[in-house]
């Protein structure tokens, strides 16, 4: 069959030839988020190439043209960082005219949170370094990078209000207080320790172990874990995680 030259075809409205609407590059950048010591913290790769080389950035590529957009995200992580299996999620697309200073690339923002203790991410391919940082203490970023972050961590907070995508951050057995440093951290506010254990405990969604935690200083708390069966049972009647 005859395949037409797409310069055959025009928009009627301002009269540009099809094949120049065909001419945007895509990408998928990601942004990373793990908990550790109190602190909300972002993955970031110190870029070993042009352009923004030497600079920290999210992990970030473009889409190959024979790939979809999940399976591009899927690769640039397991190439820049090391990173596999983990679980992401779109949620923004970034189209600024000028965004990048090649040419016009408009961006697929995903957003992942993982529990830092399981997974050690290894700087590779062109990526020279990949470390975390706190939120709060970001380096200057390549891009547009700070706005794409700060637009995760908004949809984030947002996210975390009406569904427990916080306990993605913690270990599978987890104190209470633990499990307090995890929403403060990801809602940047203090929480009254009696009201949120009251609170916590009144959505019956963690289950109390007959384990208390290991080798610290101070008397031993117990531990609880995520009961994701009941949640599943019960998130149709839309709970709230308003704390």
């Amino acid at each position: 069959m005859h395949k037409k030259n797409p310069d055959t075809y025009f928009l009627s409205e301002n009269n540009l030839p099809f094949s120049d609407f065909l001419h945007f590059g895509m990408s998928t950048d990601c942004v990373i988020f793990g908990y550790k010591n109190k602190s909300l913290r972002v993955l970031l790769i110190q870029r070993g190439a042009e352009p923004f080389i030497d600079n920290w950035a999210i992990p970030g590529d473009l889409v190959y043209p024979n790939e979809d957009l999940d399976s591009s995200a899927t690769r640039i992580l397991q190439h820049l960082t090391g990173l596999e299996n983990i679980y992401f999620e779109q949620f923004h697309t970034f189209g600024t005219v000028n965004r990048h200073p090649v040419g016009r690339v408009i961006t697929i923002g995903y957003y992942s949170l993982v529990r830092t203790d399981n997974h050690k991410p290894v700087a590779s391919t062109w990526a020279k370094d990949v470390k975390w940082f706190d939120i709060n203490e970001l380096p200057p970023l390549g891009f547009d990078h700070e706005e794409i972050v700060h637009k995760a961590l908004e949809h984030l907070r947002k996210k975390v209000r009406t569904e427990p995508i916080g306990f993605e951050l913690l270990p599978a057995k987890f104190t209470l207080l633990e499990l307090q440093g995890v929403y403060e951290a990801l809602l940047n506010m203090r929480f009254d320790k009696p009201n949120f254990r009251k609170k916590i405990l009144s959505m019956d969604l963690i289950t109390p172990l007959n384990e208390v935690e290991s080798n610290v200083a101070h008397r031993p708390a117990k531990l609880f874990n995520f009961d994701k069966e009941r949640y599943d049972a019960r998130k149709k009647n839309e709970i709230s995680f308003e704390l």
